[in-house]
């Protein structure tokens, strides 16, 4: 088995509503990877405080099947930018608390640059391109969250960065 067919068959871009286990996913990015010098992971949770509101909790829809394509074409992009070998983006969807993970995105490479720039990229991707809509549930009632300026002005910078 070719090094690229073990890449293959652990890359994963998918959601869920049940929860990851990190440890497991890690030893996922791990397991017959001799060619990688640098894993690197991000993991968002639900916290209690956002946009000038407290939060009590987080609803998540999203449309099947283009969620999934959307999560595919970033990791996609990403290993056409970066010399990276094992991708794994979870994310959840369907009601989550305060503290509950909501995303996972790993990235294995030979260097550590090419992995960090990778993962930061998906998730900076992922926030503004893939079809999720959450709905915070605050003490002031629902609330429907927009996109943040800071979002999009990190997506930018990846554009900029390629044009360079």
């Amino acid at each position: 088995m070719s090094d690229n067919s073990v890449s293959q068959d652990l890359d994963y871009a998918g959601v869920q509503t049940q929860d990851f286990d990190i440890a497991h996913e890690y030893q996922l990015m791990r397991r017959g990877n001799q060619q990688d010098g640098a894993i690197v992971f991000f993991t968002g949770l639900v916290r209690d405080f956002n946009q000038g509101n407290d939060v009590t909790g987080l609803f998540l829809e999203h449309y099947p099947g283009m969620t999934e394509k959307a999560l595919q074409d970033i990791v996609d992009q990403a290993k056409s930018r970066w010399p990276i070998n094992r991708v794994r983006v979870i994310h959840r969807v369907g009601q989550l608390y305060l503290a509950d993970q909501i995303v996972y995105v790993a990235v294995s490479g030979k260097h550590r640059e090419a992995a960090f720039d990778a993962c930061r990229f998906i998730m900076d991707f992922l926030k503004n391109r893939a079809p999720f809509w959450k709905k915070e549930t605050t003490t002031q009632g629902d609330v429907w969250v927009e996109a943040l300026e800071k979002d999009k002005t990190a997506m930018d910078k990846w554009k900029q960065d390629n044009e360079s």
